[in-house]
């Protein structure tokens, strides 16, 4: 059976300069593009946007490697243009550094046939050819690259349907999920997110025949996010506007809320943001909440319950990830038994705590400062698809002890006070059980990220995450005292897990 093809009809040079950049997109470390078609059908037009696009610079000069061979350019990934038009012989390709640059970034090749067959059989044909006026690409790959690039030229319709066919897309970043954010720019428009949330499969059954996605409650959809951010825009909260939505797909157009961020250009918090930050929450959590949102016109999002079996599951990823990477070697049956009692003991003790909505990832890189604004429109919330309802300090314990950023404890402390000032002028506030909860969930939530991050070095492949474990060792140091983990302390104290 003949591979499948992909064939894309380019109206002008406008056209063939957008295809390369969405095929930049998707593009991926050891992926080798190879580019062919006669003099004039565009190969320097798809090259240019190809690399201006991973580059992240429009204006970039690109100039046809004709001569020199090969030219290579920094970016979000390395990518390196090959034009092989004067290749004495397939056997130079090596003398190019041809391995080196597949190893460590993106190879685009014009006149692969030169290479003697020397590239790999993984690469991606892509022919351009002559149609009327304009001209016409056709797509050969593997599986895998081929479903990135339906995903691609499935995001260019999207955007055609909201209006913006010819908007230039640049890539903004990848979070530790499967999502990834693009701006969405064009003439005369002010600047939009593009966010790219493909509806996720379910992974292999862990416990009582789940996967750890329904144990934990974690969104596979953009269906969450859309009813969440009707429901905080509802009360008051600034969360992005929705300009168009794919449910289905997984494809949303939103609000750029601004660029300005939680911390200052030495990368420090700034105090005043996050003492804002929990002002807002202490706004949030006096709010009267509906357990069932609406997405669209009958589909409904239920708020799924932060539950026991979420919360040991999450704690769990410490056992499951970090202790085997600190020691070396898989926690025993027993000690993990003891691990799950001491657990047990402190999650029952949540059974007082007052419960909202938890936005579950409330801290630096998810909030917007908007200095022009006023009151609680002067920060956007940007990432809650993944809201339960549960005790009302998990966020706190977010905002206060934030992953990312080291936070001293005194600004710990104001930050608390702050939720806290913001809670008693309205009166009802137990402070001493929000304490009492603040200690567990922001134990909880630690613990859990400690696993989370060693998981995504050994799992997915992602190494950077690693630096943050000494400042979220110490986090989960700072509120072990609490009596309300008694149990907790004394197993991770024993092991040397905190500090």
């Amino acid at each position: 059976m003949p591979p499948e093809t992909l064939t894309i009809e380019l109206a002008d040079e406008a056209a063939t300069t957008r295809l390369g950049a969405d095929i930049a997109a998707v593009a991926r470390i050891g992926d080798v593009f190879a580019l062919s078609g006669d003099l004039g059908a565009g190969k320097t037009t798809f090259a240019r946007g190809f690399v201006r696009a991973l580059a992240g610079d429009p204006a970039m000069d690109v100039p046809s490697p004709t001569f020199t061979l090969v030219q290579s350019y920094a970016g979000r990934l390395p990518v390196h243009h090959f034009d092989l038009y004067r290749l004495a012989s397939g056997s130079d390709l090596d003398e190019l550094g041809f391995d080196e640059a597949v190893s460590d970034g993106v190879a685009l090749v014009e006149w692969p046939e030169r290479a003697d067959g020397l590239l790999p059989a993984s690469r991606i044909r892509i022919v351009l050819t002559h149609l009327g006026s304009g001209r016409l690409a056709t797509i050969e790959a593997p599986d895998e690259a081929l479903r990135r690039l339906r995903r691609t030229l499935a995001i260019r319709q999207f955007l055609a349907g909201a209006g913006a066919p010819e908007a230039t897309r640049t890539f903004l970043l990848g979070d530790a999920s499967t999502r990834t954010y693009e701006t969405v720019t064009e003439p005369g428009a002010p600047k939009r997110i593009l966010m790219n949330a493909a509806r996720q499969p379910d992974g292999p059954p862990i416990r009582d025949g789940k996967p750890y996605s329904q144990i934990a409650h974690l969104a596979e959809s953009v269906t969450p996010f859309v009813a969440i951010a009707k429901a905080l825009a509802a009360r008051g909260f600034c969360a992005p506007r929705i300009f168009a939505q794919d449910l289905d797909q997984g494809l949303l157009l939103i609000e750029h809320l601004g660029d300005a961020g939680f911390l200052d250009a030495s990368g420090a918090p700034v105090r005043e943001r996050y003492l804002a930050a929990a002002t807002l929450l202490a706004d949030m959590h006096r709010q009267s909440w509906p357990l069932e949102m609406e997405a669209a016109p009958g589909v409904i999002h239920r708020l799924p319950a932060y539950d026991r079996e979420a919360m040991m599951i999450e704690v769990e990823l410490l056992t499951d990830w970090y202790v085997p990477a600190q020691t070396g070697r898989a926690v025993e049956d027993a000690e993990r038994a003891d691990y799950r009692a001491a657990w047990d003991a402190a999650i029952a003790r949540l059974s007082s705590a007052e419960k909202s909505i938890v936005l579950r990832d409330y801290h630096s890189p998810n909030l917007i400062w908007r200095e022009d604004r006023e009151g609680n429109d002067r920060l956007g919330v940007i990432d809650f698809q993944d809201a339960l309802w549960g005790p009302a300090a998990y966020d706190v314990a977010s905002l206060a002890l934030d992953a990312r950023v080291t936070i001293p404890p005194e600004l710990e402390r104001a930050t608390v006070d702050a939720y806290k000032a913001g809670r008693r002028v309205h009166g009802g506030f137990d402070e001493a059980a929000f304490d009492q909860a603040y200690a567990i969930m922001a134990a909880q939530r630690n613990s859990k990220i400690l696993g989370i991050f060693v998981r995504l070095n050994k799992r997915d492949g992602k190494p950077q995450y690693l630096k943050h474990l000494p400042r979220i060792r110490d986090y989960v140091a700072r509120v072990l005292p609490h009596p309300a983990l008694a149990e907790v302390r004394e197993f991770y104290l024993s092991r040397g897990l905190a500090g």
